[in-house]
């Protein structure tokens, strides 16, 4: 009896969904957990609201794009509502959330949270990894996250739109060296969108513009095809 229920248990974990804000982390995190054989059946994106401590802001709109890059049905929420919606997928026989969080306490901790509340697993492929193992990680895999938010001393508007290789991978670590920065962006300094999946799938984005307000700013993606 034991190892039927155990056999049960580990399958409902092999079913997932995933929290894609459309950002670099989130999506390696997925990709990782595709190629460890779970069955993901949705890519969840929360709406946050401007400044949130734990979802990307800019862009989230338009997250379903990038979920469309690894072929995931995705669906948007709210953050008053998240919990509800993943107690539907927790009851539907789903146990594991997948999410991106790398250095953030504050985030790993409301996540695990949650998945306790609800019997489910957390699935944190990235947490307390090297963060430049984490951008190489990325650059070797081909996916191409650009800059889209940047809120911390060292960044301009000239850093919107760049994507992250291993020329601007460079510019980081003088960042990080110079103002004490998270290099992968986990305090918030900056936010990513991923154009490029290093499965062949791109997104172009067709139509963008610059909000810049004193010390901050976003590329704010209008159209993407």
């Amino acid at each position: 009896m034991f190892l039927i229920c155990s056999m049960l248990w580990n399958r409902n974990f092999l079913k997932a969904v995933a929290l894609m804000s459309g950002g670099k982390d989130s999506f390696l995190s997925t990709v990782i957990a595709l190629e460890q054989g779970m069955d993901i059946v949705e890519a969840i994106t929360v709406i946050p609201e401007e400044f949130s401590y734990m979802y990307h802001f800019p862009n989230a709109d338009k997250a379903s794009f990038v979920s469309g890059l690894l072929n995931l049905r995705s669906e948007y929420v709210n953050e008053n509502n998240l919990a509800s919606k993943l107690k539907n997928f927790a009851e539907s026989g789903v146990g594991t959330l997948i999410s991106g969080a790398i250095a953030s306490d504050y985030q790993k901790t409301r996540i695990e949270n949650l998945c306790t509340n609800l019997n489910m697993r957390s699935f944190t492929p990235l947490w307390r990894k090297d963060q430049e193992d984490v951008l190489m990680e990325i650059i070797r895999r081909g996916i191409s996250p650009i800059i889209v938010s940047v809120s911390a001393d060292g960044f301009t508007k000239e850093d919107l739109g760049r994507v992250i290789d291993e020329n601007y991978l460079v510019e980081l670590k003088k960042k990080e060296e110079k103002f004490g920065i998270n290099i992968s962006g986990e305090g918030g300094e900056y936010e990513t969108f991923v154009t490029y999946s290093g499965y062949g799938m791109h997104l172009n984005l067709t139509k963008s513009h610059i909000l810049w307000e004193g010390s901050h700013g976003y590329l704010l993606i209008d159209e993407v095809s």
